[in-house]
């Protein structure tokens, strides 16, 4: 079933695109893929990124995640294939373009989403980024209709962790929301120090 891809708002894209297509944005950017690949390059799915600021337990008890709105990370995409990608931000004076990045998590996200689009049921594609963890998920959001810039992964919603993933968490393989969030709390949860009571 087709993803429901959310439009990157225009002054988010623009940046990006005058980043693109400035050589000196190009140039001085830390990826070498970016400055070698040849022929056109464009800005394509764009995903709205978020940060998972809320995982850990508070009070001996598990709390409800929270998100909020990072920034948009599209995929800078050559001849056939993603070369990089480019983030733009929310600052004061609006959207601007925030740097470009290349690594493992470029052609995982463009295979996850290629394996999204053969899900059973309509989505929603974002990016989850947990800090924590220095994880990146795919989100599939189950309803295709909520404001990018809101809402916090539901129960039932898919997490895909992108390759490479945190040891014991398998990448590429999408998650229920309800199954991967406790495995990601135990793992942020610090254990007892040495020579403390249990």
């Amino acid at each position: 079933m087709p993803l429901h891809v959310s439009p990157a708002p225009a002054p988010a894209l623009r940046s990006v695109l005058a980043a693109l297509g400035s050589p000196t944005a190009v140039r001085e950017a830390r990826t070498p893929a970016l400055r070698s690949a040849p022929g056109p390059l464009t800005a394509e799915h764009p995903l709205p990124l978020h940060v998972l600021d809320r995982v850990s337990p508070r009070g001996g008890r598990a709390a409800a995640p929270t998100t909020r709105l990072a920034g948009w990370r599209f995929l800078i995409v050559g001849e056939d294939h993603a070369v990089a990608a480019a983030e733009a931000m929310l600052t004061p004076d609006g959207w601007a373009f925030s740097h470009f990045c290349e690594g493992p998590y470029v052609a995982s996200t463009e295979n996850a989403l290629r394996r999204a689009e053969a899900l059973p049921a309509a989505y929603q594609p974002r990016l989850l980024s947990v800090p924590e963890l220095y994880m990146l998920t795919l989100w599939l959001h189950r309803d295709t209709t909520a404001a990018v810039d809101a809402g916090n992964p539901a129960p039932t919603d898919l997490l895909v962790p992108l390759a490479p993933a945190p040891p014991g968490i398998a990448p590429n393989l999408p998650h229920r929301v309800s199954d991967l969030l406790p495995m990601l709390t135990l793992r942020i949860t610090p254990g007892p120090l040495l020579g403390s009571p249990a």
